[in-house]
């Protein structure tokens, strides 16, 4: 009898979902059926991260998993979110997936929500990364390969200056000494370009830069090809 959990994760297109994902393909308990991800679908792009949903299918392509894009309103209230990611994980249990895991690390009531979100579905909610400490984690995930680029900063934590940057020893030597070295605390964002779970890397270039509400974000493109 098979008692593998069968596991979607939810994607940000960010390095805390790498390495989630990572953490999950060392794990020999799940089989790991795909990405879902919730868009803007004003403006066709992850929340907060600002990525373009052309390069979160990207990187799904990359991986060579499926990914599930679940368009949302804006604006989009608790009660339209909940009611309409619960009718994805309705529709997710119905084909089989027991699991949905997420690239949280310590935020108690973000868990708590995400585990309130799934109750009553059948479905159960995972947290491999879970309690890593995050100055360790974030060297870790830069000296093992992961490439990634800060789409969004959130100017009353960080300087502006910071959105564009590559996510580097550099820019963690750089940070205030009170923010998180993995942004946990929404300081910032990143879109990873490049990570050994890549079959190839994803060749990016910055476009413009907008300000709003207080978070400063880096257009990310897909460079056009020679």
């Amino acid at each position: 009898m098979n008692t593998k959990k069968r596991v979607l994760l939810s994607w940000s297109s960010g390095k805390d979902s790498i390495w989630a994902l990572r953490v999950l393909r060392q794990r020999t308990d799940v089989v790991i059926e795909g990405l879902f991800t919730t868009i803007n679908e004003q403006s066709n792009r992850v929340a907060m991260h600002g990525v373009r949903t052309e390069l979160v299918k990207e990187q799904a392509k990359k991986l060579q998993l499926p990914i599930e894009i679940i368009p949302l309103p804006f604006p989009c209230s608790n009660e339209d979110y909940e009611r309409i990611t619960g009718s994805y994980f309705e529709a997710f249990r119905s084909k089989g997936i027991t699991t949905i895991a997420f690239g949280d690390l310590f935020l108690g009531d973000v868990r708590a929500y995400r585990e309130k979100q799934l109750e009553g579905t059948g479905l159960e909610a995972m947290f491999p990364i879970w309690g890593q400490e995050t100055g360790t984690l974030a060297r870790q995930m830069i000296h093992e390969g992961t490439k990634a680029i800060i789409t969004c900063a959130d100017s009353k934590q960080i300087p502006e200056a910071y959105s564009g940057q590559l996510f580097d020893e550099h820019f963690i030597d750089s940070l205030p000494p009170e923010v998180d070295r993995c942004g946990e605390q929404g300081e910032f964002h990143t879109f990873v370009y490049d990570t050994p779970l890549f079959t190839s890397p994803i060749s990016i270039q910055t476009g413009e830069q907008v300000e709003r509400d207080g978070f400063v974000f880096t257009d990310v493109k897909v460079a056009p090809t020679l």
